[in-house]
């Protein structure tokens, strides 16, 4: 049974999500403060966190941080604060999704679903795809899911690293950004193209020499990104 922690100081909703949650099966803990949250993420093993943005002592920016220094599994953060800047940061520092209050809780389980079962099949073994890729000095080894460049070991998200060898398995195609959020994150793109825009800003971070002369992937203005060989 997969473990699901709910870090979020407004008991009502923890609760409800809790409901809708172990209703569809799951098994469900709730901390209230920032604190305790991130000692449980690091210290347990939970298949997914649902993060709440603002918590008393520790805010969900430092715990998302916290935990991507240590751990890959999905982490969904959700907030009352509508403004992009929060998203972004929030992407940024390594989260898989951002929901905005108020959501429906069977939305919520639709998307916590939808991120559970694209990580289990991407950190299962036994594929027949091929386990290496190697495109002009970046070498990606799908099943350890570690990137190389030059050589040099560069650190991805669990959506970095997905997005990555999505687009270097398919050289010279031009993708959308709703295409790219439908393949990476399974779920229709709505209001949700920031998602895929701070992801390839974070990707170019660490694969470019230049990420104001990009020679991996290029933005094809008007329509989306491609990753040229």
């Amino acid at each position: 049974m997969n473990k699901i922690l709910i870090v979020e100081d407004e008991e009502s909703i923890a609760e409800l999500e809790k409901d809708y949650l172990e209703l569809s099966g799951f098994e469900v803990s709730i901390e209230g403060t920032g604190d305790v949250g991130v000692k449980r993420a690091l210290s347990e093993d939970f298949n997914l966190i649902i993060l709440d943005l603002m918590l008393p002592n520790v805010d969900g920016f430092e715990i998302c941080k916290r935990i991507r220094e240590e751990k890959n599994i999905p982490i969904i953060m959700v907030s009352a604060k509508k403004d992009d800047i929060d998203k972004i940061r929030g992407l940024g520092l390594g989260a898989d999704d951002y929901m905005t209050k108020p959501f429906s809780p069977s939305e919520l389980v639709a998307r916590v679903k939808a991120h559970l079962a694209r990580y289990e099949r991407l950190i299962g073994t036994g594929t027949n795809e091929n386990e290496l890729i190697e495109i002009r000095g970046i070498k990606i080894d799908k099943i350890a899911r570690r990137v190389y460049v030059n050589d040099e070991e560069k650190i991805f998200t669990t959506k970095e690293f997905d997005l990555l060898t999505f687009l270097a398995e398919h050289p010279n195609h031009v993708f959308t950004k709703e295409e790219l959020f439908k393949e990476i994150w399974e779920m229709e793109s709505i209001g949700d193209i920031a998602t895929v825009t701070v992801h390839i800003k974070k990707i170019r971070e660490k694969i470019e020499f230049n990420t104001s002369k990009p020679q991996y992937i290029e933005t094809i203005w008007g329509v989306g990104y491609r990753f040229k060989i």
